[in-house]
């Protein structure tokens, strides 16, 4: 059963509050997104791996941080690293699985963080042409962790604001 909105965000502020100020990336990284897929009730071993190995354009191996096969990869880096080369790390990746023939791997999305924030980037913005636009999330989208749990949770689940709930028919005479 999938869980509440409300649930959700709950989940959402123990885990920025959880997570401000983590800096070490080698020793937290898994156990940080373990965790972050628990904000939605998922699993993470269920959906996605650690580590998965990879052969780059230069022949040597490099290893995904966290790949969802055909959905999401990740690219972690320390607190304050350099979101552009971690971005630049992840396309790495997913050229080094095109040019390996492993096209059904290639992810929807990529995400970068460095325990503070996390950008998510769409890969295939083009894929929902008919979707209404203030629907569509933007190519990309950051936002800190620790600032607004709330909205980086709506952010990233498509879940809505719940709907107020109606008046009582005598409140609205």
């Amino acid at each position: 059963m999938p869980l509440s909105w409300n649930e959700i965000r709950h989940r959402a502020i123990a885990f920025a509050r959880e997570w401000k100020g983590e800096s070490r990336e080698a020793a937290e990284r898994q156990t940080f997104w373990n965790e972050f897929f628990n904000v939605f009730g998922v699993r993470c071993r269920t959906v996605a791996s650690f580590e998965a190995p990879v052969r780059m354009l230069s022949g040597d191996w490099g290893f995904i941080d966290l790949s969802w096969p055909g959905r999401l990869l990740v690219e972690h880096k320390s607190l304050a690293g350099d979101p552009g080369k971690a971005h630049a790390r992840g396309m790495d990746y997913i050229r080094g699985l095109k040019d390996s023939g492993r096209e059904k791997e290639i992810p929807r999305w990529l995400m970068v963080s460095d325990f503070n924030r996390i950008a998510l980037h769409d890969l295939e913005p083009e894929d929902d042409p008919d979707a209404p636009l203030l629907q569509r999330l933007p190519a990309t989208v950051e936002f800190p962790l620790a600032a607004n749990p709330k909205r980086a949770c709506r952010k990233l689940s498509g879940y809505a604001e719940p709907p107020p709930a109606p008046l009582h028919p005598s409140l609205t005479s």
